[in-house]
Protein backbone atom coordinates (compact mmCIF):
# COMPACT_ATOMS: atom_id res chain seq x y z
CA UNK A 1 0.00 0.00 0.00
CA UNK A 2 2.62 2.68 0.94
CA UNK A 3 4.50 1.20 -2.20
CA UNK A 4 1.44 2.10 -4.65
CA UNK A 5 0.89 5.36 -2.69
CA UNK A 6 5.00 6.48 -3.34
CA UNK A 7 4.80 5.48 -6.84
CA UNK A 8 1.47 7.04 -8.16
CA UNK A 9 2.87 10.92 -6.42
CA UNK A 10 6.01 9.44 -8.73
CA UNK A 11 4.15 8.95 -11.80
CA UNK A 12 2.30 12.35 -11.04
CA UNK A 13 6.11 13.61 -10.55
CA UNK A 14 7.31 12.26 -14.09
CA UNK A 15 4.17 13.57 -15.71
CA UNK A 16 5.06 17.22 -14.30
CA UNK A 17 8.67 16.88 -15.94
CA UNK A 18 7.46 15.83 -19.13
CA UNK A 19 4.94 19.04 -19.19
CA UNK A 20 7.99 21.08 -18.12
CA UNK A 21 10.66 19.59 -20.35
CA UNK A 22 8.22 19.96 -23.18
CA UNK A 23 7.80 23.60 -23.35
CA UNK A 24 11.70 23.76 -24.07
CA UNK A 25 11.65 21.06 -26.49
CA UNK A 26 13.55 23.77 -28.98
CA UNK A 27 16.54 24.63 -26.66
CA UNK A 28 16.88 20.75 -25.08
CA UNK A 29 18.05 17.17 -25.79
CA UNK A 30 15.61 14.82 -26.21
CA UNK A 31 17.21 12.68 -23.63
CA UNK A 32 15.54 15.54 -20.95
CA UNK A 33 12.18 14.49 -22.44
CA UNK A 34 13.10 11.20 -22.68
CA UNK A 35 14.10 10.29 -19.04
CA UNK A 36 11.11 10.85 -17.67
CA UNK A 37 9.10 8.77 -19.97
CA UNK A 38 11.26 5.97 -19.32
CA UNK A 39 11.22 5.99 -15.39
CA UNK A 40 7.15 6.49 -15.29
CA UNK A 41 6.86 2.95 -16.92
CA UNK A 42 10.01 1.35 -14.84
CA UNK A 43 7.76 2.40 -11.56
CA UNK A 44 4.63 0.89 -13.16
CA UNK A 45 6.43 -2.23 -13.74
CA UNK A 46 8.67 -2.36 -10.59
CA UNK A 47 5.35 -1.80 -9.11
CA UNK A 48 3.30 -4.27 -10.60
CA UNK A 49 6.02 -6.99 -10.14
CA UNK A 50 6.71 -5.88 -6.41
CA UNK A 51 2.87 -6.02 -5.77
CA UNK A 52 2.59 -9.78 -7.33
CA UNK A 53 5.92 -11.01 -6.76
CA UNK A 54 7.28 -9.27 -2.81
CA UNK A 55 5.96 -12.67 -0.87
CA UNK A 56 7.95 -15.05 -3.09
CA UNK A 57 10.73 -17.34 -2.14
CA UNK A 58 12.56 -18.53 -5.35
CA UNK A 59 13.95 -21.91 -6.04
CA UNK A 60 14.44 -21.96 -9.56
CA UNK A 61 17.38 -19.93 -11.69
CA UNK A 62 18.97 -18.90 -8.25
CA UNK A 63 21.84 -17.26 -10.00
CA UNK A 64 19.88 -15.63 -12.50
CA UNK A 65 16.91 -14.37 -10.29
CA UNK A 66 19.63 -12.96 -7.52
CA UNK A 67 21.52 -10.93 -10.73
CA UNK A 68 17.95 -9.29 -11.63
CA UNK A 69 16.76 -8.43 -8.43
CA UNK A 70 20.46 -6.93 -7.64
CA UNK A 71 20.33 -5.12 -11.11
CA UNK A 72 16.95 -3.45 -9.77
CA UNK A 73 17.91 -2.84 -6.52
CA UNK A 74 21.32 -0.61 -7.85
CA UNK A 75 18.83 0.97 -10.06
CA UNK A 76 16.58 2.32 -7.80
CA UNK A 77 19.63 3.46 -5.69
CA UNK A 78 20.52 5.34 -8.88
CA UNK A 79 17.58 7.00 -9.28
CA UNK A 80 17.50 7.90 -5.94
CA UNK A 81 21.02 9.27 -6.21
CA UNK A 82 19.55 11.62 -9.02
CA UNK A 83 16.53 12.89 -7.09
CA UNK A 84 18.43 14.04 -4.07
CA UNK A 85 21.44 15.70 -6.43
CA UNK A 86 18.26 17.28 -8.56
CA UNK A 87 16.45 18.50 -5.85
CA UNK A 88 19.60 19.75 -3.89
CA UNK A 89 20.69 21.69 -6.73
CA UNK A 90 17.96 23.48 -7.68
CA UNK A 91 17.22 24.32 -3.88
CA UNK A 92 21.25 25.68 -4.20
CA UNK A 93 20.18 28.01 -7.21
CA UNK A 94 17.17 29.10 -5.75
CA UNK A 95 19.25 30.42 -2.85
CA UNK A 96 21.91 31.89 -5.38
CA UNK A 97 19.30 33.62 -7.27
CA UNK A 98 17.73 35.07 -4.25
CA UNK A 99 20.79 36.74 -2.70
CA UNK A 100 22.18 37.62 -6.23
CA UNK A 101 21.37 39.72 -9.22
CA UNK A 102 19.88 38.72 -12.67
CA UNK A 103 22.75 39.58 -14.54
CA UNK A 104 25.00 37.50 -12.12
CA UNK A 105 23.00 35.00 -11.43
CA UNK A 106 23.08 34.27 -15.81
CA UNK A 107 27.17 35.19 -15.54
CA UNK A 108 27.64 32.38 -13.42
CA UNK A 109 25.49 30.11 -15.10
CA UNK A 110 27.25 30.65 -18.60
CA UNK A 111 31.10 30.33 -16.26
CA UNK A 112 29.94 26.13 -15.80
CA UNK A 113 27.33 26.51 -12.47
CA UNK A 114 24.44 25.00 -14.21
CA UNK A 115 22.74 21.81 -13.16
CA UNK A 116 20.86 21.37 -16.31
CA UNK A 117 20.33 23.11 -19.86
CA UNK A 118 16.63 24.05 -19.01
CA UNK A 119 17.97 26.61 -16.77
CA UNK A 120 19.12 28.52 -19.81
CA UNK A 121 15.51 28.98 -21.26
CA UNK A 122 13.14 31.19 -20.46
CA UNK A 123 10.29 29.63 -18.09
CA UNK A 124 7.44 32.62 -18.48
CA UNK A 125 4.04 31.11 -19.12
CA UNK A 126 1.90 30.37 -15.83
CA UNK A 127 1.80 26.75 -16.91
CA UNK A 128 5.42 26.41 -17.11
CA UNK A 129 5.57 27.72 -13.69
CA UNK A 130 3.46 24.94 -12.63
CA UNK A 131 5.09 22.37 -14.06
CA UNK A 132 8.48 23.51 -12.69
CA UNK A 133 7.49 24.10 -8.94
CA UNK A 134 5.11 21.16 -9.27
CA UNK A 135 7.54 18.28 -10.06
CA UNK A 136 10.22 19.68 -7.33
CA UNK A 137 7.31 19.84 -4.66
CA UNK A 138 6.47 15.98 -5.19
CA UNK A 139 10.44 14.96 -5.48
CA UNK A 140 10.29 14.33 -1.53
CA UNK A 141 7.73 11.07 -2.89
CA UNK A 142 9.89 9.84 -5.48
CA UNK A 143 12.70 9.86 -3.27
CA UNK A 144 10.87 7.83 -0.89
CA UNK A 145 9.20 5.84 -3.77
CA UNK A 146 13.28 4.67 -4.40
CA UNK A 147 14.15 3.85 -0.88
CA UNK A 148 10.90 1.88 -0.40
CA UNK A 149 11.20 -0.92 -3.56
CA UNK A 150 15.11 -0.51 -2.44
CA UNK A 151 14.08 -2.43 1.04
CA UNK A 152 11.59 -5.05 -0.89
CA UNK A 153 13.66 -5.96 -3.19
CA UNK A 154 16.61 -6.45 -0.52
CA UNK A 155 14.34 -8.84 1.46
CA UNK A 156 13.28 -10.16 -1.51
CA UNK A 157 16.92 -11.49 -2.85
CA UNK A 158 17.54 -12.35 0.59
CA UNK A 159 14.60 -14.51 0.04
CA UNK A 160 16.05 -16.39 -2.69
CA UNK A 161 16.70 -19.84 -2.14
CA UNK A 162 15.31 -19.51 1.30
CA UNK A 163 12.96 -22.08 2.65
CA UNK A 164 10.57 -21.56 5.92
CA UNK A 165 9.43 -24.30 8.21
CA UNK A 166 5.81 -24.24 8.21
CA UNK A 167 5.95 -26.09 11.03
CA UNK A 168 7.28 -24.79 13.33
CA UNK A 169 6.01 -20.77 12.80
CA UNK A 170 2.31 -20.66 13.21
CA UNK A 171 0.87 -17.76 11.48
CA UNK A 172 -0.86 -15.87 13.86
CA UNK A 173 -3.92 -12.84 11.49
CA UNK A 174 -4.19 -9.78 13.20
CA UNK A 175 -7.78 -8.52 13.02
CA UNK A 176 -7.66 -5.09 12.35
CA UNK A 177 -10.91 -3.06 13.63
CA UNK A 178 -11.20 0.59 13.25
CA UNK A 179 -13.33 1.25 15.18
CA UNK A 180 -11.80 -0.58 18.51
CA UNK A 181 -11.66 1.50 21.37
CA UNK A 182 -7.92 1.54 21.46
CA UNK A 183 -7.07 1.42 17.76
CA UNK A 184 -9.80 4.73 17.34
CA UNK A 185 -8.45 6.78 20.04
CA UNK A 186 -4.59 6.22 18.62
CA UNK A 187 -6.05 6.65 15.03
CA UNK A 188 -7.12 10.22 16.09
CA UNK A 189 -4.57 11.77 18.40
CA UNK A 190 -1.99 10.89 15.55
CA UNK A 191 -4.41 12.61 13.10
CA UNK A 192 -4.58 15.39 14.80
CA UNK A 193 -1.14 15.85 15.65
CA UNK A 194 -0.37 15.29 11.91
CA UNK A 195 -2.86 17.93 10.83
CA UNK A 196 -1.38 20.25 13.84
CA UNK A 197 1.88 19.41 12.61
CA UNK A 198 1.32 20.28 9.05
CA UNK A 199 -0.67 23.69 10.01
CA UNK A 200 2.69 24.67 12.19
CA UNK A 201 4.81 24.16 9.74
CA UNK A 202 2.76 25.98 6.87
CA UNK A 203 2.80 29.43 9.73
CA UNK A 204 6.19 28.80 10.17
CA UNK A 205 7.55 29.36 6.34
CA UNK A 206 4.82 31.62 5.74
CA UNK A 207 6.01 33.97 8.55
CA UNK A 208 9.78 33.01 7.61
CA UNK A 209 9.69 33.39 3.89
CA UNK A 210 7.40 36.56 3.87
CA UNK A 211 7.98 38.74 7.03
CA UNK A 212 10.89 41.40 7.11
CA UNK A 213 10.26 42.09 10.85
CA UNK A 214 12.70 39.61 12.96
CA UNK A 215 10.04 39.95 15.88
CA UNK A 216 7.83 37.57 13.79
CA UNK A 217 10.33 35.60 12.85
CA UNK A 218 11.60 35.00 16.45
CA UNK A 219 7.97 34.20 16.99
CA UNK A 220 7.70 32.01 14.39
CA UNK A 221 10.70 30.30 15.63
CA UNK A 222 9.38 30.17 18.82
CA UNK A 223 5.92 28.70 17.42
CA UNK A 224 7.64 25.61 15.98
CA UNK A 225 10.02 24.83 18.70
CA UNK A 226 7.64 24.74 21.46
CA UNK A 227 5.04 22.41 19.23
CA UNK A 228 7.66 20.42 18.49
CA UNK A 229 9.22 20.05 22.18
CA UNK A 230 5.70 19.10 23.20
CA UNK A 231 5.75 16.07 20.43
CA UNK A 232 8.83 14.87 20.69
CA UNK A 233 7.95 14.91 25.06
CA UNK A 234 4.99 12.83 24.26
CA UNK A 235 6.73 10.76 21.99
CA UNK A 236 9.43 9.60 24.45
CA UNK A 237 7.01 8.98 27.13
CA UNK A 238 4.72 6.61 24.80
CA UNK A 239 7.72 4.79 23.91
CA UNK A 240 8.84 4.31 27.53
CA UNK A 241 5.34 3.19 28.43
CA UNK A 242 5.44 0.86 25.78
CA UNK A 243 8.68 -0.65 27.06
CA UNK A 244 7.25 -0.58 30.36
CA UNK A 245 4.42 -2.98 29.06
CA UNK A 246 6.41 -5.41 27.40
CA UNK A 247 8.24 -6.43 30.78
CA UNK A 248 4.51 -7.26 31.75
CA UNK A 249 3.80 -9.12 28.63
CA UNK A 250 4.79 -12.92 28.73
CA UNK A 251 5.36 -13.66 25.04
CA UNK A 252 8.82 -15.29 24.45
CA UNK A 253 11.12 -13.67 21.77
CA UNK A 254 11.60 -14.30 18.06
CA UNK A 255 15.50 -15.46 17.84
CA UNK A 256 15.13 -17.16 14.06
CA UNK A 257 16.55 -15.50 11.15
CA UNK A 258 14.22 -13.09 9.21
CA UNK A 259 15.63 -10.97 6.13
CA UNK A 260 12.86 -8.46 6.74
CA UNK A 261 13.15 -7.48 10.49
CA UNK A 262 17.02 -7.79 10.25
CA UNK A 263 16.40 -5.14 7.39
CA UNK A 264 13.58 -2.99 9.45
CA UNK A 265 16.27 -2.74 12.26
CA UNK A 266 18.88 -1.66 9.93
CA UNK A 267 17.41 0.89 8.38
CA UNK A 268 15.63 2.10 11.50
CA UNK A 269 19.43 2.79 12.93
CA UNK A 270 20.57 4.24 9.87
CA UNK A 271 18.02 6.97 9.70
CA UNK A 272 18.20 7.70 13.26
CA UNK A 273 22.10 8.02 13.01
CA UNK A 274 21.24 10.85 10.30
CA UNK A 275 18.67 12.82 13.43
CA UNK A 276 21.90 11.99 15.82
CA UNK A 277 24.20 13.99 13.52
CA UNK A 278 22.01 16.39 13.01
CA UNK A 279 21.07 16.89 16.79
CA UNK A 280 25.00 16.45 17.40
CA UNK A 281 25.96 19.19 15.58
CA UNK A 282 23.10 21.61 17.10
CA UNK A 283 24.02 21.19 20.36
CA UNK A 284 28.06 21.63 19.59
CA UNK A 285 26.71 25.20 17.91
CA UNK A 286 24.79 26.25 20.62
CA UNK A 287 27.23 25.47 22.85
CA UNK A 288 29.81 27.31 20.83
CA UNK A 289 27.96 30.76 20.42
CA UNK A 290 27.52 33.13 22.86
CA UNK A 291 24.50 34.00 22.22
CA UNK A 292 21.80 33.17 25.00
CA UNK A 293 18.51 34.00 24.35
CA UNK A 294 15.08 32.00 24.50
CA UNK A 295 15.40 30.74 20.94
CA UNK A 296 19.15 29.01 21.61
CA UNK A 297 17.21 27.75 24.92
CA UNK A 298 14.71 26.01 22.95
CA UNK A 299 16.49 24.71 19.68
CA UNK A 300 19.03 22.80 22.53
CA UNK A 301 15.73 21.28 24.40
CA UNK A 302 14.47 20.16 20.82
CA UNK A 303 18.38 18.81 19.66
CA UNK A 304 18.19 16.93 23.66
CA UNK A 305 14.79 15.51 23.30
CA UNK A 306 15.14 14.63 19.48
CA UNK A 307 17.80 12.05 20.52
CA UNK A 308 15.83 10.68 23.27
CA UNK A 309 12.93 10.37 21.45
CA UNK A 310 14.54 8.37 18.70
CA UNK A 311 16.46 5.81 21.37
CA UNK A 312 13.25 5.23 23.34
CA UNK A 313 11.32 4.58 20.03
CA UNK A 314 14.18 2.52 18.14
CA UNK A 315 14.28 0.59 21.41
CA UNK A 316 10.61 -0.26 21.49
CA UNK A 317 10.52 -0.74 18.18
CA UNK A 318 13.25 -3.12 18.13
CA UNK A 319 11.53 -5.11 20.50
CA UNK A 320 8.92 -5.64 19.62
CA UNK A 321 9.67 -6.90 15.92
CA UNK A 322 11.41 -9.76 18.22
CA UNK A 323 8.39 -10.72 20.12
CA UNK A 324 6.09 -13.74 19.14
CA UNK A 325 2.61 -12.78 18.28
CA UNK A 326 -0.06 -13.44 20.59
Amino acid sequence: GGLILFALFSLVMDVFKIGYYSSFYTCLSAIKIIYPIVQAIFVVVQTYFLWVSAKDCVHIHLNVTRCGLMLTLTTNLAVWMSAVTDESVHKAHSKLKKNMTEELFRWLLRAGMRSSSAEECNCNSQICQIFKNGYFWLYPFNIEYSLFASAMVYVMWKNVGRFIDHHSHHIHRLKFRLFRRTFFVGIMLGLITLVSGLGVLILYEVQVNSSTESSKKSQALTMYYIFNIVCLGLMSLVCIGGSVIYRFDKRDMDRHKNPTRTLDVALLMGAALGQYAISYYSIVAIVASTTRDTISALNLTYALLMIAQHTFQNIFIIEGLHRQPP
